[in-house]
């Protein structure tokens, strides 16, 4: 117990070393670079925003997020089309395109990154478990058309035999490539870097 009868957490951000490492590391491009983020996240439900939160120096980096579990809060908040949500649903990668370049406008930031996708333990409308879109989007950016990544098959070997081990592996895997993908994305934005406007 601390003072005022709350309870010390252990971590809110419960991601793997990697992450926080790249956390850490993005904090510091990005403050250096003055370079700002927002989050538009799903299955990951503010993880990923709370992960580079708790990077000392994170206020300079980190503008906001949008957490948009439900289907139509991602229309309604990060302005994702609502017909392609209808035609396609929501684990699509043209939704983690503009969940990304719609918390970035919401937020005013530079880069905007959106996750969407199944975490599990069951398939979702024919979506498999660990499919996963992650978006990047900046207006100086590849002409401001997003940068959309599937999630790599790193959260397999980190998956137990139960439900909730198989949620988090996923949970954490997006967080970690999601990262790794703001700091390329960073890096693309700096002098020198592989822009291409």
């Amino acid at each position: 117990m601390t003072g005022h009868g709350f309870r010390q957490a252990e971590t809110s951000a419960d991601t793997t070393g990697t992450g926080r490492q790249v956390a850490a590391d993005l904090v510091a491009t990005a403050g250096a670079a003055g370079v700002t983020v927002a989050t538009a996240e799903s299955l990951t439900a503010g993880l990923l925003a709370a992960t580079v939160a708790e990077i000392p120096g994170a206020s300079a980096v980190l503008r906001g997020g949008l957490i948009v579990y439900a289907t139509e809060l991602k229309h309604d908040l990060a302005g994702v089309d609502a017909t392609l949500l209808a035609r396609r649903g929501p684990v699509d990668p043209e939704v983690a395109g503009q969940l990304a370049r719609g918390t970035a406008q919401r937020c005013g930031a530079d880069l905007g990154v959106g996750v969407t996708g199944v975490a599990g333990p069951d398939s979702q409308d024919g979506h498999p478990v660990g499919e996963v879109w992650i978006g990047v989007w900046s207006a100086r950016l590849d002409a401001g058309v997003p940068r959309v990544a599937a999630l790599d098959d790193r959260w397999q070997s980190a998956a137990g035999g139960t439900d909730e081990a198989v949620r988090s592996a996923v949970r954490r895997a997006t967080v970690d490539q999601a990262l790794e993908e703001l700091l390329t994305a960073v890096g693309a934005l700096q002098p020198g870097g592989a822009c291409r406007e």
